[in-house]
């Protein structure tokens, strides 16, 4: 074997161990990420079926507008708690402060970018934790998308069926 290769073999060793562990750590903080996102609208669900047992009918504009600030809200909360775990992470194995951990992840949960850097064992996370804010937010418009098309369905029918109106 040619001498020369060798410190070569322990950097390939070396790289892939870093990739390993950040592949297994990415997996980890997008799974409790996923968790902390279908448990919080799965719970909202639970909310609504249970404060509105007959179904959402003739609610008006004012408590519609509520239940759409309120779901707002705690949607925005759950994406709060989401980017606290990420802060969790940066802050135990990168950052001194939180503050900076919590203004990293933020900035890299909405895609924004940060100008703090991590060290090069951790930077594969940054555009993780990025992709997977993008999908979060996905789900949660979704979920309002959704949660306004009942609404209008059911204040006004002829609203969700266009083709009905234009029988005239």
């Amino acid at each position: 074997m040619v001498a020369g290769f060798r410190p070569l073999r322990a950097a390939v060793k070396w790289e892939l161990m870093y990739l390993l562990h950040q592949t297994y750590t990415a997996i980890i903080l997008v799974t409790l990420t996923l968790i902390i996102q279908s448990a919080g609208m799965a719970a909202l669900i639970q909310w609504l079926k249970a404060h509105f047992p007959k179904g959402i009918y003739h609610l008006g504009i004012f408590r519609s507008s509520v239940l759409m600030v309120r779901f707002t809200s705690l949607l925005v909360c759950l994406h709060i708690a989401q980017i606290l775990l990420w802060t969790s992470f940066y802050r135990w194995k990168r950052f001194a402060t939180w503050e900076a951990a919590f203004y990293f992840s933020a900035a890299e949960y909405a895609t924004v970018g940060s100008d703090l850097l991590l060290k090069q064992m951790w930077r594969a996370l940054g555009p993780v934790e990025s992709v997977t804010g993008v999908l979060m937010c996905g789900l949660s418009a979704g979920f309002l998308f959704a949660v306004v098309t009942r609404l209008i369905v059911l204040e006004q029918p002829e609203l969700a069926n266009p083709a009905a109106m234009n029988t005239t």
